[in-house]
């Protein structure tokens, strides 16, 4: 379910080239994460995901800032918003959280093989099973309806700013609407697969199936199943090397990317003609 969602969301921020700005994200909602934990003094519950997910709305904010009315260039803005805000946040820990069990290890790599054991009890006691389970199921309602909901308007301000612009469509809204999913995708993933895996889930599938398809649609469908086979393949691989799950999830992304290059390089015509010819 979130590789599903990673997918959907990766899908448009690699096409209007913000793939980085969830790996931003996921790092700059780090003083969030402190200061919902010192309010609600848990790392689990609504509190840490509303905290996180505010500051990743600011992050976003930064960014457009420094891009739009600085005039910097892209790369430049996520790279100074994520690493200052990422600086602020281990500040924090260190000085106001030291003796409390929050580090940016407990918060930003998370660990799948726990996912069964953290259950959702009721006050009498009933299991209701996973409790993250529930909450990727809530993500994905959610970005799949926002998804359908605007998916005109993400096309338009993805493909043609000017046009959108020129229609009055708020493109700067759409591009919040958009960021603000990601920031919750992220955070409600981080204890389950942590912010590595996040990352790699919101750019390779995407990327992998932009090899494939210059369709929209067909990018998205491709996305999709290629991020269900990642989860797949990925956890049965750790299972035999008795290693790291998300770990061994993003090799096999990883994986299944540079062989998408090697064939998409193949079905290229000029490297074709050069093949036939070092063959010769």
């Amino acid at each position: 379910m979130i590789a599903i969602s990673c997918g959907l969301l990766g899908a448009f921020l690699m096409l209007r080239k913000m793939a980085m700005t969830g790996d931003a994200i996921s790092h700059a909602v780090l003083p969030g994460i402190v200061m919902a934990f010192l309010i609600s003094g848990s790392r689990n519950g609504l509190t840490m995901v509303i905290g996180a997910g505010l500051v990743g709305i600011i992050a976003t904010i930064l960014i457009e800032y420094l891009s739009h009315k600085v005039k910097l260039q892209s790369d430049a803005s996520i790279g100074i918003t994520f690493t200052s805000l990422f600086a602020v946040g281990i500040i924090m820990i260190t000085f106001l959280a030291n003796k409390i069990d929050l580090d940016q290890d407990c918060v930003l790599y998370g660990e799948i093989a726990y996912v069964p054991i953290d259950l959702w009890i009721s006050g009498t006691g009933q299991i209701f099973g996973p409790r993250v389970t529930y909450l990727a199921l809530i993500n994905l309602l959610l970005v799949s309806g926002f998804i359908y909901l605007f998916f005109k308007e993400l096309c338009i301000s993805t493909f043609d700013k000017e046009f959108a612009a020129t229609i009055g469509l708020s493109t700067v809204g759409v591009n919040y609407g958009l960021m603000g999913m990601v920031s919750y995708t992220t955070v409600s993933s981080f204890e389950a697969v942590g912010a590595i895996l996040v990352v790699a889930l919101l750019v390779v599938p995407p990327a992998t199936a932009y090899l494939w398809t210059k369709s929209l649609k067909r990018l998205i469908q491709l996305t999709i199943v290629i991020g269900i086979a990642i989860s797949f393949f990925g956890y049965y691989l750790a299972y035999f090397l008795n290693s790291s799950i998300a770990g061994a999830m993003a090799t096999v992304a990883g994986f299944v990317f540079f062989v998408s290059v090697i064939q998409h390089r193949k079905e290229i015509p000029f490297f074709k003609k050069k093949l036939a010819e070092e063959t010769a």
